[in-house]
């Protein structure tokens, strides 16, 4: 497969805190992401906010290797081993799917590589598998189903519906969602990672009894799902972690999401300094709103520019501890890592509206505050 090479040049754009400064040794990062078939619209959003926040630093010690893995494990785990072996990178990141991440992510720390999550957060590598060289500048998989479980009982939900694909994070966020839900579920079900036709589920969900639906479809899986349930005219309320409703799926759904209830770590209407920047400078760059992915890469990217400013990336536990400090500013405020190199953060709800002609989410309150993955208690470090 074809590597496409981005090297970073000159300053563009407006500075979001963080100044073309060069470091003491330069830096180079392989992104693996998905590029191509279904869920591609993830990696490329991953990689535009990464590449983003890349041009507005300007430094020219820090470069890019970027491969397309195709939402495929092994392909991930074979490109990993020609960044790490042929291309000397320093730094891995980029993986969109928690079941490619379990296949990278372990070997590539244990060769003495830093991996940093602008996406996947499986449990397994938040407890008992945490590591040094493991960083996740997303979320931790369960934490917006936690967020929305929450919330369902706020409102007095008795009956859910909860469904998901079968991989990793299907399960931890079902798990979430469980862990604070205190109703009842009408249902539990899994679907196949990349269904596009779910007319059987619909069946169930109308015959289940619930008072509501709870769904992580990621990608063209949601974008099927909320057409199909819009048309099939059963009207239980839907609701889900913000990957089921973001920019990306409520452009291809419209006017069927409007109304729904999502949990979410940002939204473009935050009150933070680096936010409407952030927001104006991807819409100027790319033409479209940023989603969550977005950013995701964007303050990936960021992180290592602000580490690279205080460490040597030859000085590993430096390079670490300033990686922790998280010293910049994301457009979700002052981020904060946990003891397991997993973010502390605020889960907000949101409802779809549509604004003018674009079908975008509007902050409607907060879920759970300054809220800490279920899983750091089982880490090591």
């Amino acid at each position: 497969m074809k590597i496409k090479r981005i090297l970073t040049a000159g300053l563009m754009g407006l500075s979001m805190g963080l100044a073309a400064t060069a470091s003491a040794e330069p830096v180079k990062v392989g992104m693996i992401t998905t590029l191509s078939g279904g869920g591609s619209g993830l990696g490329i959003d991953v990689r535009d906010g990464f590449m983003l926040a890349v041009k507005q630093a300007g430094n020219k010690d820090l470069s890019v290797v970027v491969e397309d893995d195709a939402r495929k494990p092994a392909l991930a785990v074979q490109i990993a081993d020609k960044m790490i072996q042929s291309e000397k990178v320093d730094i891995l990141t980029g993986i969109i799917w928690s079941n490619l991440a379990m296949a990278v992510v372990p070997g590539a720390v244990a060769q003495g590589k830093i991996y940093i999550s602008p996406n996947a957060g499986p449990s397994q590598l938040a407890g008992r598998g945490c590591h040094p060289n493991y960083f996740n500048a997303s979320f931790q998989n369960d934490i917006l189903p936690e967020g929305m479980g929450a919330y369902a009982n706020k409102v007095g939900l008795k009956k859910t519906f909860i469904m998901a694909p079968n991989y990793p994070a299907g399960r931890d966020v079902l798990n979430g969602y469980k862990r604070f839900y205190k109703g009842e579920l009408a249902s539990e079900t899994y679907t196949k990672l990349g269904q596009t036709d779910y007319a059987a589920e619909i069946a169930q969900i109308r015959a289940s009894g619930a008072d509501s639906v709870f769904v992580f479809l990621p990608g063209g899986m949601g974008i099927a799902f909320m057409k199909q349930y819009a048309q099939s005219g059963v009207s239980i309320p839907v609701m889900g972690p913000a990957f089921s409703f973001d920019q990306g799926i409520l452009k291809a759904v419209g006017q069927a999401a409007v109304g729904a209830k999502n949990a979410s770590h940002w939204s473009k209407d935050l009150d933070f300094p680096g936010n409407k920047p952030f927001v104006e400078a991807f819409e100027k760059e790319y033409g479209r709103l940023p989603s969550l992915y977005a950013v995701q890469g964007f303050d990936t990217a960021s992180l290592i520019l602000s580490a690279m400013k205080k460490a040597s990336i030859k000085d590993t536990d430096a390079f670490r501890a300033a990686l922790k400090e998280a010293d910049f500013d994301s457009p979700r405020g002052k981020l904060k890592f946990g003891n397991n190199q997993h973010l502390i953060q605020t889960i907000y709800v949101r409802e779809v509206i549509k604004e003018g002609d674009i079908y975008t989410n509007k902050t409607e309150g907060i879920a759970l505050e300054n809220h800490q993955d279920s899983y750091a208690a089982k880490c090591k470090m």
